[in-house]
């Protein structure tokens, strides 16, 4: 059976958009071809299985073909019902990797998708907040025992995979590629800043400069946005629960007030801290006529939009990706793509630029750990330092930068105790 005869996608007709769009960001991802090179050469993947749950757009679509490139069968599903590009999958189709995606499925639709995938007994994953690895562990542990080991790309499923490895539950390795260097420094800060904002004004087509903007965390994600809000002119407030991170924030030179002040004077809210409920009710209650609410967390769970729901008289859709909520004394708010990730849901994700190094480390990541899974074993693992200096020198090399190197002198007088 082909790949067409198994795959669950929108539109086949869609596809020559779909292979257009995947051919642009190849242009842009160097690091990633230098890899493909070297899997099409090495094959380390050969007679395996590979199944993928990401936001399926094209830069993942990209890192599909490259890992099909190193031998494998290839399976890939979405990890967000809003972020599928249906071209983007039906091209995926007609370049031999099976599919189970579509754009905006029902939550039944968008499970079965996630089994399929995970049906196809697969011997390595690739993760996106942890949904493989969670069904893998509570309702099909039957289809565990075959996978060598995965990557997982973002902090909440990483947050996922160590209480799995806490608990004891753990079935087999994965790869923490998320608290890598050339992720979090790069894809968490820059990437997440720049998209996170491609497509909050996309969608609202508004003045930033001159508003305040409220940052809900202050992690690596949380930096990128605030440094990105800055450079738009708005003014910044960072709510925080870790004091390290709020008073980094306080000397990058941004307010820092909890959620209950800053509520009364955002324009924009922007959450991301990969916790639950962190706008509340209690939030909404003062807030701003035409405050708008946005969310760049893995899951639409951070506003707590049950009780945005229960505040409203009346709900609309205004404009694409944004739902107009009344509140009893005429206020209104606004909350963008229905309070997922704004960045996918509502955008294109990631500069490709940016997602070739994130991608670059997946797929090493998951040669490695293919090769290594037995002595590994059912822990999670962060990137192994040469990996990721690897990645980093790839990319200065397809951006013509060239590094000093030390002399033996300075090696030797740097592993030295003494003064001389």
């Amino acid at each position: 059976m082909n790949t067409s005869e198994k795959s669950i996608v929108r539109d086949m007709s869609l596809a020559p958009n779909g292979h257009l769009k995947i051919d642009w960001v190849k242009e842009h991802m160097p690091v990633l071809n230098r890899i493909r090179e070297q899997f099409e050469k090495e094959q380390p993947f050969k007679g395996l299985k590979v199944a993928i749950s990401l936001h399926l757009e094209a830069k993942t679509a990209y890192l599909a073909k490259v890992v099909k490139a190193g031998g494998a069968d290839v399976t890939i599903t979405g990890s967000n019902p809003l972020s599928t590009q249906d071209d983007v999958a039906a091209a995926l189709v007609e370049d031999g990797i099976t599919v189970f995606a579509k754009y905006n499925p029902e939550p039944e639709e968008y499970k079965e998708h996630l089994m399929k995938t995970l049906e196809t007994k697969p011997d390595l994953i690739i993760d996106d907040g942890g949904d493989l690895v969670t069904i893998l562990h509570s309702e099909r542990p039957d289809l565990a025992g075959q996978v060598r080991g995965g990557c997982e790309e973002t902090t909440t499923g990483v947050i996922r995979n160590r209480a799995l490895a806490k608990s004891g539950k753990l079935s087999f390795p994965m790869i923490a590629v998320n608290d890598a260097f050339c992720k979090y420094l790069f894809d968490n800060r820059y990437g997440t800043g720049q998209s996170v904002w491609d497509g909050i004004n996309r969608t609202t087509n508004l003045v930033v400069a001159g508003k305040t903007v409220v940052v809900v965390g202050y992690g690596w994600c949380g930096r990128g946005v605030a440094l990105r809000a800055k450079g738009l002119g708005a003014k910044v407030v960072v709510t925080e629960v870790d004091g390290i991170k709020a008073i980094e924030a306080y000397m990058d030179g941004f307010e820092v007030m909890p959620m209950a002040e800053a509520a009364k004077h955002g324009d924009y809210f922007i959450t991301v801290t990969g916790n639950k409920d962190v706008i509340r009710g209690e939030h909404m209650n003062v807030m701003k006529d035409g405050a708008i609410l946005s969310n760049a967390g893995h899951f639409d769970v951070e506003i707590n939009k049950p009780e945005l729901e229960k505040l409203a008289v009346s709900r609309r859709t205004v404009r694409k990706d944004i739902e107009e909520y009344a509140m009893k004394n005429g206020r209104k708010i606004y909350l963008l793509a229905e309070g997922r990730l704004v960045n996918l849901a509502a955008g294109d994700g990631h500069p490709a630029e940016i997602m070739d190094m994130t991608f670059a480390l997946q797929a090493a990541s998951l040669a490695y750990v293919n090769e290594k899974y037995k002595e590994i074993g059912p822990h999670v693992l962060n990137v192994p330092y040469e990996l990721d200096e690897r990645v980093a020198r790839l990319k200065l090399e397809a951006l013509g930068i060239h590094l000093d190197a030390l002399t033996d002198e300075q090696v030797e007088y740097l592993s030295s105790w003494k003064e001389e």
